[in-house]
């Protein structure tokens, strides 16, 4: 079963940007959010849900199925660890 991977990136980070090109070439479905480029509401929603799993609240963060797992920066062996389980 596939699990939900959602990916908190910063549209400057590029830790973030290699994160997503690690994802893309090894085809793995996620969504994500730059949350430097959103406003309000929207925002602060990001930055809250970001540092319920990451209180240093740093980027990239990864958080895989509802939680139960949390990657903080681009760390390919755990991220492909984690998706394979």
């Amino acid at each position: 079963m596939a699990k939900n991977i959602f990916l908190y990136a910063l549209s400057t980070c590029i830790h973030c940007k290699r994160t997503r090109k690690f994802l893309d070439e090894k085809e793995i479905d996620y969504d994500f959010v730059y949350v430097d480029k959103l406003s309000g509401d929207e925002k602060e929603k990001a930055v809250s849900e970001v540092k319920k799993h990451n209180p240093k609240i740093s980027f990239p963060t990864i958080v895989i199925g509802d939680g139960e797992k949390v990657i903080v920066g681009l760390k390919e062996d755990e991220i492909l660890e984690a998706c394979q389980k």
